[in-house]
């Protein structure tokens, strides 16, 4: 059977952090390989956006049940956020939007490969 701990939500959201700094790095050295530098830096830009984004999901989970977070009208509008910086790099900026739309799945590509980690580990 498998230790609790190992399971827990503490160890994941640290795990998840580091898969997400894998990805985007592994990402990074793809699109640059690929797309070249206007590839290369929106993939990391997405990916910096994408670990912003779940630094402010984790507290707000953290902070359900307790004392809200410090900033948390700010966590209201993240995704405004997230949406005007997205306007901003379309209309403003020679990064490719869809490197920076790709680097926003990091997050989403993390979680994935924690659940699989969680599979395979509760297996043994």
């Amino acid at each position: 059977m498998t230790a609790p701990d190992e399971l827990g939500y503490d160890r994941a959201a640290q795990r998840i952090g580091r898969i997400m700094a894998a990805i985007a790095a592994l990402g990074t050295v793809v699109a640059l390989a690929i797309g070249g530098w206007k590839w290369g830096a929106g993939f990391l830009l997405g990916s910096l956006l994408s670990v912003i984004n779940y630094r402010w999901l984790r507290k707000l989970v953290e902070g359900l049940g307790g004392k809200p977070p410090r900033g948390s009208v700010f966590l209201a509008f993240r995704y405004l956020l997230l949406g005007g910086i997205g306007y901003v790099i379309l209309h403003y900026s020679p990064l490719s939007l869809t490197a920076v739309m790709t680097g926003l799945f990091v997050l989403m590509a993390a979680v994935f490969v924690e659940v699989i980690f969680e599979i395979v580990y509760a297996r043994k």
